[in-house]
């Protein structure tokens, strides 16, 4: 199973991604902020991040900074509606921080699974068994 780092601000939006990633199979850890997710990835670790952008206290962009120094390999799906900033722009610059993926808000459950996936194949999930050489 994959375990997943959801960061947003936005309590129904992180709601709704953490009970269709639990249902998927996923082990969802929540943060409501950079700073949160920053301190439960130091204590958990993750297999893959999902951040918005735009939150307070500490953005999605410190975040993605944040991970690199510590220089983790994690990767990093960005995600933002944009708040105040053109959606665009907002993305085209997480793209540039390291941010393997970016999604615009809204977003369909198939075009954030379809990224899970692809950024975090199956056998990557789970090891082979000891002695299980063939």
């Amino acid at each position: 199973m994959t375990q997943i780092l959801l960061i947003d601000d936005d309590e129904p939006v992180r709601a709704m991604l953490a009970r269709m990633l639990t249902h998927f199979g996923h082990i969802v850890i929540e943060a409501r902020n950079g700073k949160e997710g920053i301190e439960r990835f130091r204590a958990s670790g993750a297999d893959l991040v999902i951040t918005d952008i735009v939150m307070p206290e500490m953005e999605g962009f410190e975040v993605l900074i944040e991970l690199r120094k510590m220089g983790s390999p994690v990767k990093v799906i960005a995600m933002s509606g944009g708040g105040r900033q053109n959606p665009a722009d907002v993305l085209r610059i997480a793209s540039h921080l390291g941010a393997a993926r970016v999604l615009a808000k809204p977003f369909s459950n198939e075009l954030l699974m379809a990224a899970i996936k692809e950024l975090v194949p199956e056998d990557a999930k789970d090891p082979p068994k000891i002695g299980a050489l063939d």
